[in-house]
């Protein structure tokens, strides 16, 4: 049994931020890449190469729940 998962979009738009070969730097809001040096996180070049791991995942928004809610 064959079972096609898509744990990513197909379609990644290229950014340093995300890229195998970055890494973040010291300095605020800046990623350090192997074939660049110092770059912007949305940065992107012909070496870009996915990777998962440094991907960020946004905050899920909080809930505002009523006593409604929890009544049967």
């Amino acid at each position: 049994m064959k079972r096609n998962y898509k744990l990513f979009d197909p379609k990644i738009t290229p950014a340093c931020e995300y890229c195998e070969h970055g890494y973040d730097s010291a300095e605020y809001n800046m990623t350090m890449c192997k074939k660049h040096g110092v770059v912007s996180p949305y940065f992107r070049c012909r070496q870009f190469k996915y990777n998962p791991l440094r991907r960020k995942p946004q905050r899920a928004e909080k809930k505002a729940f009523s006593p409604e809610d929890f009544s049967l």
